[in-house]
């Protein structure tokens, strides 16, 4: 467990790393007793310090949803991250990729609440009737820890290593869609660089967003009415480079494209 001024020494070297995009050393190494519990503090100084400074929450995001994923980190549940107003991106305005430190692009089933959510006791029922559609979307990931050599802690303090979010068009009801059968290939300059299924992610996105909800709750914390939620990606991720553009395309759900500068 560390200090308060630990925390908030190591989210200062976060947001100078992010804002200058010059990654840092891990921070289990400069700080070795930070803790999961650390992490979700440092994580939410920073949220706080956006937020005064105008960002608002648009969402949320769970990372570690695959069961290689946690095994990698050693942990047995995802983690989670936040999605604010100032990290939405669209299809129609390049992303300079010079504005990351190491970027990557992850194509994931978003949902898009008409209801807020129950916390604690949440079920994936309360999920499918609060959702007003899913949409196509790709999670810009970052790393602010020099080469992604992270653990959980790291990643968790990092703000789940999110960076940016876009959700394609195409509007579905949750009812009127597989959601644990939904097929995604990644094209990148026009050739697949990945595919995936939906149910990838925990077996069930919905399992996801669920497990979300019970959790922010012991923050706090509710996903209202509004809020974007980013269940996880249905493959790995892939590094961005300078002048790359995707496309993630979707069976049955339509197809959402990012460019990047």
């Amino acid at each position: 467990m560390l200090s308060d001024d630990a925390r908030l020494d190591a989210a200062q070297a976060l947001w100078d790393a992010e804002f200058t995009q010059t990654p840092i050393a891990p921070l289990r190494e400069t700080w070795p007793d930070l803790d999961v519990v650390d992490a979700y503090e440092i994580q939410l100084i920073n949220i706080r310090k956006r937020m005064a400074q105008g960002a608002t929450i648009h969402g949320h995001k769970v990372g570690l949803s695959s069961k290689a994923m946690q095994e990698m980190m050693d942990v047995d549940e995802p983690d989670y991250g936040h999605l604010l107003s100032d990290m939405e991106v669209f299809t129609d305005r390049p992303v300079p990729a010079s504005r990351y430190c190491t970027p990557r692009v992850e194509v994931e089933v978003g949902f898009v609440l008409g209801e807020t959510l129950p916390g604690v006791g949440c079920t994936e029922a309360d999920v499918i009737a609060a959702t007003e559609f899913v949409a196509p979307a790709i999670e810009l990931i970052d790393s602010r820890i020099e080469g992604w050599n992270i653990k959980i802690g790291d990643t968790i303090a990092d703000n789940a290593s999110s960076a940016g979010y876009v959700l394609g068009a195409e509007r579905v009801k949750p009812d009127e869609i597989d959601l644990k059968t939904i097929n995604a290939r990644l094209l990148c300059n026009g050739e697949q660089v990945a595919e995936g299924r939906s149910d990838a992610v925990l077996g069930n996105p919905v399992t996801a967003v669920a497990w979300l909800a019970n959790k922010v709750a012991s923050f706090g914390v509710t996903l209202e009415a509004g809020h974007v939620i980013l269940p996880g990606s249905v493959h790995r991720a892939i590094d961005v480079h300078p002048g790359d553009k995707f496309v993630a395309q979707f069976d049955g759900l339509g197809s959402v494209s990012l460019n990047f500068t």
